[in-house]
């Protein structure tokens, strides 16, 4: 049962425990609202815009977020696997959408050729994500596994990798200028470098 009409506003509205997987969702608007315990996996919402947002401890996989708009968007504790986020509204005027993700799960997820500025992935698992040909510049990806990650012809100036584990970024491919590693894990840019360590 549908929980939103088409085409409705929602202004500093809190959702609680609504379980609505594979709706369908065309014109909300949803601004300074809370979603808290939500399922909402595989639901498509398009034409949609979120805006001063958080979802808290939601499940949000395989969302279809076609030509849907977000900004300062806020996901804790959530989990995201198999999204496309290239399908969602990204205007070009802006760089920075002010998107956190903290203890998330973001596996098997796509953010292929975008320009999300100062993204925050704090301690996320993310798994098989592609990040080739976007741009991140000056995000904070701490505490999180990029197992199987995919980073070619990235930018990722000033981007804070600190304590982060199990990324594969070719130095040679992809601008990491002024990136921050974690002493042991940086030792994972030498391999596409034919360099061989010794003790």
């Amino acid at each position: 049962m549908k929980i939103f009409k088409d085409g409705e506003q929602h202004l500093e509205a809190s959702f609680k425990k609504h379980e609505v997987p594979e709706e369908c969702y065309e014109g909300v608007e949803f601004e300074e609202c809370q979603f808290l315990d939500c399922d909402f996996s595989g639901v498509k919402f398009q034409n949609c815009n979120f805006v001063n947002c958080e979802f808290v401890r939601c499940n949000l996989s395989l969302v279809n977020l076609f030509n849907t708009r977000l900004f300062g968007i806020n996901f804790r504790e959530c989990k995201l696997i198999g999204i496309d986020w290239t399908q969602a509204t990204w205007p070009i005027y802006h760089v920075d959408f002010e998107l956190r993700f903290e203890h998330c799960i973001l596996n098997d997820s796509s953010f292929f050729g975008l320009t999300l500025n100062e993204l925050t992935l704090d301690e996320c698992k993310l798994h098989d994500v592609d990040f080739r040909e976007g741009n991140f510049n000056k995000s904070a990806m701490n505490y999180s596994d990029f197992t199987h990650s995919v980073f070619m012809r990235t930018s990722l100036q000033s981007v804070d990798f600190c304590d982060s584990t199990n990324y594969a970024i070719n130095v040679l491919e992809n601008n990491v200028e002024c990136a921050k590693f974690s002493r042991f894990e940086a030792l994972n840019l030498l391999e596409c470098l034919g360099i061989e360590l010794v003790d």
